[in-house]
């Protein structure tokens, strides 16, 4: 299908609902749409905790689909986009959920993935495809639909995610005197044979390490979760007062990014903090094992991810790293155990030795 030039494109919907770290991954696109084209009214159908963590970004319409509440938030979708029309859905979501969502969006064209990263059967429900780009990082996936509107993405890559005053005034009620410090995000979101949780002492070992060598404090972010809860109570009970401080269930997205953005550094496994940080330009050390980071990791620290992906892929899978497909994980229990302490800590000096402390 023929793609109208974008100064002739009046509205563009984008559908992404989750997760986390894939909606930061997803700011830069938007941001090149503004820089270049600003009469594009921009309106995204997103997830309700995502929706709070990028509320208030400029020119943006935010259109929350209650994921929880299945085909009635699908109707009430469908009530808050009656009588709309876009000119084009950017369908940025390969799951089989979201493209039944995309059912309820009125889009003449509906622009999505390649055949090869439509998961899920996306390509059916997509009538225009960005083209292919092989072994890619999903922010760079998110680029190519701009890129196939037409629009350059050349130059810098731009967040600009607003921090509320509320939540800077939190993060600082928080932190206190316990400066310089590190921000520790122990769990990723709990999937089904998704192993990407790192063991408990062994984060302990690195807390204790970063504050007795640097005098660096340790403090804890995450959600409600029982396992995450577990984690905050294991940790607080094998490092030393005042070494952390424990937020795991007490914080909000924006006081989490607040954290984040004075934070001297960020360790966390596959999961929504080391993006966060991507945007805010705080370095992170991501722990990857189970997952490639070079397709999920925190795209401004490659050099600062302990990757032990390779290992781990030739170890359970008996393969090397280009026989896999590009987004396959190793689904092993005992996978993060790959990673050393030595190695965590190796990262966390070498960053140091670069970024100054705060």
């Amino acid at each position: 299908m023929h793609l109208p030039h974008p100064s002739e494109i009046q509205s563009i919907c984008i559908l992404r609902l989750s997760a986390l770290g894939d909606v930061c991954n997803l700011v830069p696109a938007v941001r090149f749409i503004q820089q270049q084209y600003p009469h594009i009214h921009i309106t995204w159908v997103i997830g309700q905790a995502e929706s709070n963590l990028l509320e208030g970004l400029e020119g943006v319409e935010f259109v929350v689909y209650a994921k929880k509440q299945g085909w009635q938030g699908l109707r009430s979708l469908r009530r808050q986009l009656a009588g709309r029309h876009f000119d084009i859905l950017l369908h940025m979501q390969a799951a089989l959920r979201a493209s039944a969502v995309s059912l309820a969006i009125p889009a003449r064209v509906r622009l999505g993935f390649d055949r090869d990263r439509a998961k899920d059967g996306q390509w059916m429900f997509s009538n225009c495809r960005i083209e292919p780009h092989s072994r890619s990082h999903v922010l760079e996936g998110f680029l190519d639909f701009v890129n196939r509107l037409g629009i350059d993405t050349k130059g810098p890559l731009c967040w600009n995610i607003p921090i509320p005053q509320s939540a800077r005034e939190s993060a600082l009620k928080i932190n206190g005197n316990h400066r310089p410090y590190m921000i520790v995000s122990p769990c990723s979101t709990q999937r089904t044979r998704n192993y990407r949780n790192w063991p408990a002492e062994k984060y302990a070992e690195v807390i204790r390490y970063a504050f007795q060598k640097w005098g660096l404090y340790t403090i804890l972010t995450g959600g409600s979760s029982e396992v995450e809860l577990e984690y905050a109570e294991m940790l607080q009970l094998l490092t030393p007062e005042p070494a952390i401080v424990n937020t795991i269930g007490k914080t909000d997205l924006k006081t989490l990014l607040a954290l984040i953005d004075d934070a001297v550094t960020v360790i966390a496994p596959d999961s929504g903090p080391v993006h966060m940080a991507t945007a805010l330009e705080t370095p992170a050390i991501g722990l990857y094992a189970s997952s490639n980071p070079q397709r999920t990791g925190p795209y401004r620290s490659q050099q600062w991810v302990v990757n032990r992906y390779p290992d781990a892929v030739e170890r359970y899978l008996g393969k090397e790293v280009s026989q896999v497909g590009w987004g396959e994980r190793v689904r092993h229990p005992n996978v993060m155990d790959m990673i050393s302490v030595a190695q965590v800590e190796e990262r966390l000096n070498e960053l140091l030795k670069v970024h100054e402390l705060k």
